[in-house]
């Protein structure tokens, strides 16, 4: 439920609705707006890197996990809310309020996910994963669909996008709060509460695993493919939208409609995926998602037409939600029970490290090619490649052994 609610706020903020609005609207349409945008979010996520694997520790000393989950929940649906008081010339307010609403969601997302290991059998991780990634696109495309409902009707009143597009915002955020509520009321922290474990003790169970790194060896090797991948990932979160508008032509309706149909086939991808990745191995899902992912962005450098974008955008949603929930699978199947919160905070450490790589990466070659997004977007492929060189150094089984032996 908690991959419901919180789906809202990068389906519509992050992907559908508000990075298309910062670039055409708020920044109104400057050489520089899409770097502007892509220099928020890696703000955002150099933040994340730096807090939230002592946040982890802390939490796993602390019996805390739930506890931080709904500082992180309030803290994102206020900051979203504030998002719909930015109009025209509000760059500096915009770019704030993305950089702290992104930072909430991103503690709330990596907390959520320390919570899978207490939740599904080693055997089931996949699949259960994959239920959350699926159940999360629905939600996504609650909010989206809610949010489209509205914008039909503003634009057939003959609203401009400074009228309607602060209301998603309402949508959005009233989504995430109540949906959010079922994993308050229902799910147990199950970790114990140790006495002492402030952000000192936090500090040196950091560097105890650091000195310990090489026991985790798959593990890190892991950390360093979700950096390349979800490094490619990022740029098609943040920047799908921005594509589709400016360099294919699409209206925000049809975007808005082209990223209601990826959620769906995201869905799909996650829950099939999940249950597929359980039967013949993480590893092995995750190898076949990233190899979709290097066709994706070809196609969508190439195609020149709507209709071809399509195609380009069915893969996507196809490969993101399992390539995800594979990942995701296995950092928890890789984490040893006691520091679950840990492992998922320097997982998060490298997802959010690949998402200042590829969404920075993407603007500063927009920019420096006179706003040739298609170069940016056929360069991104490159990272899924890499990504999938760098998986085939994993080891499950030596990295499982690794896990249950330092629980012992």
């Amino acid at each position: 439920m908690y991959d419901f609610a919180n789906s809202g706020y990068t389906t519509v903020v992050l992907t559908a609705v508000f990075s298309a609005y910062f670039v055409g609207a708020v920044a109104q349409g400057a050489s520089w707006a899409t770097l502007a945008w892509t220099a928020s979010l890696s703000l955002s996520y150099a933040i994340v890197m730096l807090t939230m694997p002592v946040m982890g520790a802390w939490a796993d000393r602390r019996g805390a996990k739930k506890r931080l989950l709904a500082v992180s929940t309030i803290g994102c649906v206020l900051a979203t809310l504030g998002l719909s008081q930015v109009g025209p010339g509000d760059v500096v307010l915009g770019m704030i309020l993305i950089v702290s609403s992104n930072v909430f969601f991103s503690w709330g997302e990596s907390l959520s996910a320390a919570f899978l290991p207490e939740l599904a059998r080693p055997e089931a991780l996949g699949r259960v994963s994959g239920w959350g990634w699926s159940f999360g696109y629905l939600g996504g495309m609650l909010a989206l669909g809610l949010s489209l409902m509205l914008v039909i009707q503003a634009q057939a009143a003959g609203q401009q996008a400074t009228q309607f597009v602060p209301k998603t915002m309402w949508i959005t955020a009233g989504v995430f709060s109540i949906a959010s509520l079922c994993t308050f009321v229902w799910l147990h922290e199950r970790a114990p509460r140790h006495a002492g474990g402030g952000v000192g003790h936090a500090w040196s169970q950091l560097l105890v695993t650091y000195r310990r790194a090489r026991e985790y060896r798959d593990f890190m090797w892991l950390m360093a493919c979700a950096v390349a991948y979800q490094g490619g990932v990022a740029v098609t979160i943040a920047l799908a939208a921005i594509y589709a508008e400016q360099v294919i032509g699409f209206v925000q309706q049809e975007t808005m409609v082209l990223i209601f149909v990826l959620n769906i086939a995201a869905a799909v991808g996650a829950f099939a995926f999940g249950h597929w990745q359980d039967r013949i191995g993480h590893k092995r899902a995750l190898s076949v998602t990233l190899l979709g992912w290097m066709a994706t962005c070809v196609i969508a450098a190439l195609t020149t037409t709507k209709g071809g974008f399509w195609y380009a955008a069915a893969i996507a949603g196809l490969c993101m939600g399992s390539s995800q929930s594979a990942g995701r699978a296995l950092a928890g199947l890789f984490a040893p029970a006691a520091q679950l919160a840990e492992f998922y905070g320097l997982w998060t450490f490298a997802t959010r490290l690949a998402s200042i790589i590829g969404p920075l990466t993407y603007g500063a070659i927009a920019w420096g090619t006179g706003g040739n997004q298609r170069l940016a977007i056929a360069s991104t492929a490159a990272l899924f490649f890499i990504g999938w060189l760098l998986l085939q150094r994993v080891n499950v089984e030596r990295g499982r052994q690794a896990a249950l032996a330092s629980a012992t």
